[in-house]
């Protein structure tokens, strides 16, 4: 496996173990105000980590691309933020995972990659595994909370262009001026509704609001350097992996054991994942 899948499985293992931390703390303060917590505290680490290695200041190109980047952030996170708290953590990752296909479709269309036969098929494992999973989990309980399934869908159809744009932009920007704008945009954009939907936060409400804005920037870093190294639609069926890095979040702090079908969807995800990443060498000549 290359160092663009290694770096992308990493990124997305820390963004799931932030979701657990966001729906924690989803009930105990409106969106708005979570979402600008987790940026607010995103932006802090990657300034620091910017004035570390000193990226140099962005250009008018770059300032732009990013802006609109940020505001397609902060409709992807209000929307996830919000199916994370109205539905359960496996119906949201589930119907989160419409992203991978999206991402690579998207990237034939805005970014004129090449659609291989071998992403397509690794694409339709990926998904036949998710179903596999939300079967298992949706057979004694259906489909609630009509508003958080939108919020789902549609966080996935923005997290997919965004992924997308990120492409775009991973070859030409340093990965820590893509994080700090992906931070400082939105942190400035929901400051003003985070005010006014303000309630007081605990202690711990503090250290996990830090703790999750410092996932995010390791993640999306770790995201942003793979995206340079691979195109997008090649990187797509790794975001299937989340719904892996979920049941061993899941394990270690809520003690939910998987069920089998949530094992047998992981091992199709997982297949699926290496099968699309390996590439047969060359035969070796004599001589």
């Amino acid at each position: 496996m290359n160092s663009a899948a290694l770096l992308a499985i990493a990124g997305v293992g820390l963004l799931a173990a932030m979701d657990v931390a966001i729906k924690y703390l989803g009930g105990q303060m409106p969106v708005a105000q979570l979402a600008f917590l987790r940026f607010a505290a995103g932006s802090v680490g990657a300034l620091l980590l910017a004035a570390w290695l000193r990226p140099g200041w962005p250009g008018r190109e770059t300032v732009t691309a990013n802006a609109w980047r940020a505001m397609l952030v902060v409709v992807t996170a209000t929307t996830f933020f919000y199916s994370l708290t109205a539905l359960p953590l496996a119906e949201a990752i589930a119907l989160s995972f419409i992203a991978p296909a999206l991402i690579a479709l998207l990237g034939v269309v805005i970014l004129r990659e090449r659609f291989s036969w071998r992403i397509g098929a690794t694409l339709a494992i990926g998904f036949a595994g998710m179903l596999v999973i939300v079967g298992g989990r949706l057979g004694s309980a259906g489909f609630t909370a009509g508003w958080g399934v939108l919020a789902a869908v549609a966080s996935a159809f923005t997290y997919a262009l965004s992924l997308v744009l990120l492409r775009s932009r991973a070859t030409r920007d340093p990965a820590v001026t893509i994080v700090a704008f992906q931070n400082v945009g939105p942190a400035l954009i929901l400051a003003a509704p985070a005010a006014w939907v303000w309630v007081p936060v605990s202690a711990e409400g503090w250290a996990l609001a830090a703790l999750i804005g410092a996932m995010g920037v390791v993640g999306h870093m770790l995201l942003a350097m793979a995206f340079a190294r691979a195109p997008a639609a090649t990187l797509a069926p790794i975001e299937y992996t989340a719904l892996v890095w979920g049941s061993v979040w899941g394990f270690l702090f809520f003690a939910e054991v998987p069920g089998a079908a949530t094992l047998a969807g992981a091992g199709m995800i997982v297949a699926g994942t290496l099968w699309g990443q390996w590439r047969p060498g060359r035969p070796r000549t004599a001589g």
